[in-house]
């Protein structure tokens, strides 16, 4: 069959009509000899034409990778293919599944596979691509993701020219730029499908005279028709979420009928612990909360709750609207502005356009609402404008003029400690439309590392950062970029470079750095060197303070100031330090920091110089030996080394530290403190430390989830063997 037989094959298998929007994405892809971008807002049926090329490939006996940024996404996509197979007259073997967790008929025809395992395949060079048709990047806005989004450039540029490319996007700012980009640069002739229209359209409200306790019960109730819920209401801070879901379950928001359904989902043992009974009291009254901090057993139980419509509202942050896709019939913004007090600023047009398109279920609605509240202090003044406007200023009643006055004298204000938003702002945003794909991180040492074992020159990675997809000066910024990791990788042996030419040539040992995927793999490799003569509280002490956490969560896991130095300390880094000049001996005996400025305290008297912890002599230790300096996250502190003092028992733990409403964050720690253990082990020797880290840190994590925690150590441990 060609292409012309397959298409129509495929058009006898729908049932119903196509939108024109779909209609001509699906000529785009049977017609173009390079593929097609697919852009449009959620709802408008893109999956429809990811089907087509599943079915191109099935029936051409060609093999297809259909990519997703999520495990959870890919599960479900792979659930929903392999029902479609059958559907075709195909074998449900005829459709694999690869994440890192797990592989099922992972040599089938179609691979449902998240976007790392594509780009690993074709970095390691072990996959053959010779009988692959096409590639299935859904998702594909996440190209213009800070962290990951290179994954999917990369891909780009590695897919052979002869494979077919389906990207498919939610809407974007600069797609014919994007077209143009991939034509001039990569060599790929895509044909650009795109569309505004949104199969539910959205309505937006300014909500200037209620308060959210006010506002959302109204959402909740009426008919069928004018109910509003269910909703997600978006705050910016974790603390925030849970202020506003306390301030929720006290009211009516579901019937008890729902509360009944609602206990029956929520396993007791689960609940009982941390901030598990809080929560519960929350999910039973309607009110779920749902961020970086909230275990995932308990997000699950949450997403579940909301997609069977028995919980009405979901209190989460911004990462929600980026990440999983829980459509709601509305959206509810409780601010505008995002930052620091004192010095916060409306969100990023991107980010809004991101939450505004989860209003709106293709399935459900006729309409997706998105509403905007005013601050609560405006709110109140709005109301008492309301009420105060009323009163006619021209009566002679006393009564009424006593009320007139009594309402002056009560008549609310803003205040000088708060910032406001403003209706106009919102205006603002919607018409920024949505954001434009960029090029945006630098590309990681692991595949500068490939190109430079391809081609032993800089030539090729120039090259390549040459084409990125932005702005002349930022591409600049990136060879800069690039010269610095040049320059560091030559101090520390990894790479010899000729002066006179872009020629250099490698060490054996710079492929040591492709073990690290937790921390920047320079100084991971240095820490490993310098941590075989630690014990096992000083590793603890290094790997907590190169694994993220945020500053509020850091500040109360600190280090304790007398807690005893190990040999690494001692022996090693304080007399390094002292030589070197950048610390010296302070009168405590301990090593502080030689300060370019002299420090004062609020009355100018000279503050004592600081006294260094190990992690920061490991880092400026570090810091002394770069030819130039890299931007390395590094925050102390002690954490898991807390935890273990009380016996590894998690939920005392996060009590003790108030730590409970960012349970999820804790745990992610651990699991990364796991994941560096395994990459810092000496592939010559089995350190017990690193070892008993692990285990001990395992041990605490499948007490607290599980089945998470089995998910991401397997994902680790395949993420490792694929190096």
């Amino acid at each position: 069959m060609d292409r012309d037989d397959i298409c129509s094959k495929f058009l006898d298998t729908i049932e119903f009509e196509l939108y024109p929007f779909q209609e001509e994405a699906l000529l785009a892809w049977f017609e173009s000899e390079g593929g097609a971008l697919i852009s449009a807002p959620t709802g408008m049926g893109k999956t429809l034409v990811a089907e087509a090329a599943i079915f191109e490939a099935l029936a051409s006996n060609t093999r297809l990778y259909y990519t997703t940024p999520l495990i959870a996404l890919t599960d479900q996509k792979f659930r929903e293919f392999q029902d479609k197979a059958v559907t075709w007259g195909f074998a449900r073997e005829d459709v694999g599944l690869i994440t890192g967790s797990r592989k099922i008929n992972p040599n089938a025809r179609v691979r449902v596979v998240v976007a790392e395992v594509l780009l690993n395949h074709l970095l390691a060079g072990e996959e053959t691509m010779d009988d692959v048709s096409g590639v299935v990047m859904d998702e594909f806005h996440y190209f213009n993701d800070w962290d990951r989004g290179v994954v999917w450039e990369l891909s780009l540029a590695l897919l052979p020219k002869s494979i077919r490319l389906m990207l498919l996007s939610a809407t974007a700012g600069n797609t014919v730029e994007f077209v143009r980009w991939l034509r001039d640069h990569h060599k790929r002739d895509l044909r650009l499908v795109q569309t505004d229209e949104r199969r539910v359209p959205l309505t937006f409200e300014w909500i200037g005279d209620k308060l959210l306790t006010e506002f959302l019960p109204e959402m909740a109730e009426g008919e069928a028709g004018a109910v509003r819920a269910p909703a997600l209401v978006f705050c910016f801070y974790r603390d925030g979420c849970w202020e506003v879901a306390e301030r929720l379950k006290g009211l009516k928001l579901i019937p008890p009928e729902s509360r009944k359904l609602i206990e029956e989902q929520l396993p007791p043992d689960d609940f009982s612990t941390g901030i598990g009974p809080k929560l519960r009291q929350m999910l039973i009254r309607g009110v779920g909360v749902h961020h970086a901090g909230v275990l995932p057993k308990y997000k699950e139980i949450i997403e579940s709750l909301f997609l069977q419509k028995l919980v009405p509202f979901i209190v989460c942050t911004e990462t929600l609207a980026a990440g999983i896709n829980l459509p709601a019939r509305s959206v509810v913004l409780s601010t505008l502005l995002k930052g620091k007090r004192g010095d916060k600023k409306v969100i990023m047009a991107s980010d809004a356009h991101q939450m505004f398109g989860r209003a709106g279920r293709p399935q459900f609605d006729s309409e997706g609402f998105v509403f905007v509240l005013a601050h609560e202090d405006d709110a109140k003044i709005a109301k008492w404008r309301r009420r105060y406007e009323l009163i006619d200023p021209k009566t002679k009643d006393p009564g009424v003029m006593r009320m007139r006055k009594q309402l002056e004298r009560k008549r609310p204000t803003r205040r000088k400690t708060e910032q406001y938003w403003a209706e106009g702002q919102l205006k603002t945003l919607i018409a920024a439309g949505p954001a434009k794909l960029l090029s945006k991180s630098m590309i990681p040492y692991s595949f500068l590392i490939y190109l430079l074992h391809k081609t032993q020159s800089l030539s090729a990675a120039r090259d390549f950062l040459s084409k990125r997809f932005n702005e002349p000066d930022r591409i600049e910024g990136f060879q800069k970029q690039l010269d610095h990791m040049i320059a560091n990788l030559a101090k520390f042996g990894y790479l010899t470079r000729d002066n006179e030419s872009e020629h250099v040539t490698l060490s054996d040992s710079i492929d040591k750095l492709l073990r690290y995927r937790s921390i920047d793999p320079v100084y991971g490799e240095f820490l490993r060197g310098h941590l075989q003569r630690s014990s096992f509280e000083e590793k603890l002490l290094v790997m907590e303070a190169a694994l993220p956490l945020p500053p509020a969560l850091a500040r109360r896991v600190e280090i304790p100031e007398d807690l005893p130095p190990g040999p690494l300390q001692t022996e090693v880094v304080e007399p390094a330090l002292i030589q070197m000049g950048i610390a010296l001996t302070g009168e405590d005996g301990g090593v502080v920091a030689v300060e370019e400025d002299d420090s004062a305290d609020e009355y100018g008297a000279p503050l004592p110089p600081r006294r260094l912890t190990l992690p920061e002599m490991l880092k400026a230790l570090f810091d002394a030996k770069l030819e130039t300096p890299e931007d390395i996250y590094h925050q102390p502190k002690r954490l898991a080394g807390a935890l273990f003092d009380m016996n590894s028992e998690f939920f005392p733990f996060v009590r003790a530290r108030n730590l409970i409403k960012d349970e999820g964050l804790v745990l992610r720690h651990l699991l990364r403190i796991i994941t560096l253990s395994r990459e810092l082990t000496p592939t010559d020797s089995q350190d017990p430390d690193y070892a008993r880290i692990s285990e001990m840190a395992t041990e605490v994590c499948q007490q607290v989830d599980p089945r998470y925690t089995d998910r991401f150590l397997a994902e680790d441990e395949e993420a490792r063997s694929s190096i």
